[in-house]
C-alpha cells in the first residue's frame, strides 16, 4: 500500500467519523448499576477521566453539540455511566463514566463508583475502547495511574487524550506530550499514540472523532 493510499483511506475515515459524530446523537440512559444497562447491540467507546478535566467539553466537541454532555459545576457529581446514541441507523455508543478524583465524595460514594465502573470494565463485551483524559495543565496523576492499572487488569484497550492544550505553553505541552507517551508505554493495555487536544479551539478533535470511529468498526 503506497503512502498516497494511507493518506486517502484516513481522509476518508475521517470524513465519515465527521458526518457520524455530528449528526444524529442522543441520550439514551443513565445506569446507577449494572442492571440498568442497555443491551449490548452496538460497540461503545467510553470516557474517563478525574473531575474538572473537560470530560464533557470534549464530548460536546466531538459530537458539534454545545451541550450534549453537561460540564457540572460541581466536578464529581455525575456517579452514573451515562450512554449517548450515535447514528441513524444505530451504529455505536458513547458512554460518559463518572469523574474520579473528587476530593470531597463520602468514601461510600467512592466505593460505589469503583465497584459499578470495575465491574462495568470488566464485563462489557461491546466495549471496543475507553479514552482516558489528562488535564494537560496538570499531566499524568496517581489517580490517572490507578484508573490505568483498572484497564490494564480487566484488559480493556485504551487511548491516553491529553485535553485543555490551548491552556499551556506549546514548549510545556511537548513535555507533557512526551511524559505522558512514556507513561502509554508501561502499560499493557494502553495505545501507544498520545492524542492532543482542545475543545475550546478544536485541536486533534478530528483526529481523535476518526479514532473513535476505527475503534469502534474494529
Amino acid at each position: 500500500m503506497s503512502e498516497d493510499t494511507g493518506d486517502d483511506e484516513l481522509a476518508e475515515l475521517s470524513e465519515r467519523a465527521r458526518k457520524l459524530l455530528t449528526g444524529r446523537v442522543e441520550f439514551l440512559l443513565s445506569a446507577p448499576q449494572l442492571k440498568f444497562l442497555p443491551d449490548p447491540v452496538v460497540p461503545e467507546i467510553a470516557f474517563a477521566g478525574r473531575s474538572n478535566v473537560g470530560k464533557s467539553s470534549l464530548l460536546n466537541a466531538l459530537t458539534g453539540r454545545k451541550s450534549l454532555a453537561r460540564a457540572s459545576v460541581t466536578p464529581g457529581r455525575t456517579q452514573e455511566l451515562n450512554f449517548f446514541e450515535v447514528g441513524e441507523p444505530l451504529a455505536l455508543r458513547l458512554v460518559d463514566m463518572p469523574g474520579y478524583g473528587f476530593a470531597k465524595a463520602p468514601i461510600k460514594v467512592v466505593e460505589r463508583w469503583k465497584m459499578l465502573v470495575r465491574d462495568f470494565l470488566r464485563g462489557r463485551q461491546v466495549l471496543k475502547r475507553t479514552l482516558v483524559l489528562i488535564d494537560s495543565r496538570h499531566g499524568v496523576k496517581d489517580v490517572d495511574r490507578d484508573m490505568m492499572k483498572l484497564l490494564d487488569e480487566a484488559a480493556v484497550g485504551y487511548r491516553l487524550v491529553l485535553t485543555k492544550a490551548d491552556k499551556i505553553k506549546a514548549s510545556e505541552l511537548a513535555a507533557v506530550h512526551a511524559a505522558t507517551e512514556a507513561e502509554a508505554r508501561k502499560r499493557t493495555a494502553a495505545f501507544p499514540q498520545v492524542h492532543v487536544t482542545s475543545s475550546e479551539k478544536g485541536m486533534g478533535v478530528a483526529e481523535l472523532r476518526a479514532a473513535v470511529l476505527a475503534d469502534a468498526e474494529s
